[in-house]
């Protein structure tokens, strides 16, 4: 029942939020919208997970395997929509990666972790950079890239480091099993984290040169950059003027403050903080809420009904595991 209360505190928020704007004045900035440009901004996206496919397959070295790494990257990402701070993202990435790439779950888990370290290194790392020219939010703005940083040096020593990571693992295990996720899935969680972080850590060493890990550096930054370009070319089809390192910082801090709210996905959170910042930044209320909402229509909603797709057609034997981390989160054997 927990994930059902947490998916209603989504809703409310959303709901309150488009009560707040008034839906009238949401569809009067929706006429007025240029929808070539969020056409555009839908098309970037796309091009996004394809950054994001291509990562994974160098991580996991089949680079080739375009098709398949485009399923597998975009279920982890519909996985990572549905479920609390993103979690199963990882997770569900290496499961698919173990049906369609014919990986294993260590070398699945290794490259996701790996992502989620450089993901959070750039978001860290540009928000700071970022604050330096923008002191309208700049203790927020360092505040959570500092806590970037931290998340991704546990990232770390998780990832890379065995005995930390059993460490990290025995004390961040209490606080998940505080988020709205069922007691099997818990143990299930705990039994194949300790068996296989061995297994998931040679497999990072392995990987681990400065050639490799600074293409995945280029590859990360790349996709966050693109990131930033589609909520611009939102902006830009609502006729809104805003300078791009606004831009960059609004978009980095939502997110930071999603995965925080611990919602699935961080719906409510993020449309909500978003909505917040552009009015910091001058937007009006109408035109704020709406360029909100229609962002996370072309990002959060169109990779989950692409996941779906993938999941159902594409990916049939690893549905039931699809569903297991998301706000079902069955017991799976995965």
């Amino acid at each position: 029942m927990k994930q059902v209360y947490i998916l209603i505190v989504s809703l409310i928020l959303l709901t309150l939020l488009i009560l707040w704007i008034g839906p009238l004045n949401i569809i009067r900035a929706l006429e007025t919208a240029d929808w070539r440009f969020i056409l555009l901004a839908v098309i970037i996206h796309l091009v996004v997970i394809f950054v994001r496919s291509v990562r994974w397959g160098f991580i996991i070295k089949q680079t080739r395997e375009f098709r398949k790494n485009y399923i597998v990257k975009t279920i982890g990402l519909f996985a990572g929509n549905f479920s609390p701070m993103r979690s199963a993202g990882e997770v569900l990435n290496a499961v698919a990666g173990k049906k369609i790439n014919h990986i294993t779950l260590s070398e699945g888990l290794s490259a996701g972790l790996t992502e989620r370290f450089f993901d959070l290194a750039i978001v860290g790392f540009l928000l700071i950079i970022s604050a330096l020219f923008l002191p309208k939010i700049r203790l927020i703005a360092v505040l959570g890239g500092l806590l970037s940083l931290a998340i991704m040096i546990l990232v770390y020593l998780v990832n890379w480091r065995e005995d930390s990571g059993l460490w990290m693992y025995e004390k961040i295990h209490p606080l998940i099993s505080k988020l709205p996720i069922k007691e099997e899935v818990l143990d299930n969680m705990y039994i194949k984290f300790t068996q296989g972080l061995s297994g998931m850590i040679d497999y990072t060493q392995s990987f681990t040169s400065f050639k490799n890990l600074s293409f995945v550096f280029l590859l990360s930054a790349l996709s966050w950059i693109l990131e930033c370009i589609r909520l611009y070319t939102v902006f830009y089809a609502f006729n809104v003027k805003i300078s791009f390192l606004a831009i960059v910082i609004i978009f980095l801090l939502a997110n930071v403050i999603g995965i925080l709210s611990a919602l699935p996905g961080g719906i409510g959170s993020i449309e909500i903080s978003m909505t917040g910042l552009f009015l910091i930044f001058g937007v009006p209320g109408a035109l704020a809420g709406s360029i909100a909402l229609v962002d996370r229509l072309v990002s959060f909603w169109v990779v989950s009904a692409l996941g779906i797709v993938f999941s159902s057609y594409y990916a049939k034997d690893i549905l039931e595991e699809v569903k297991s981390h998301t706000l079902d989160l069955k017991d799976s054997d995965g």
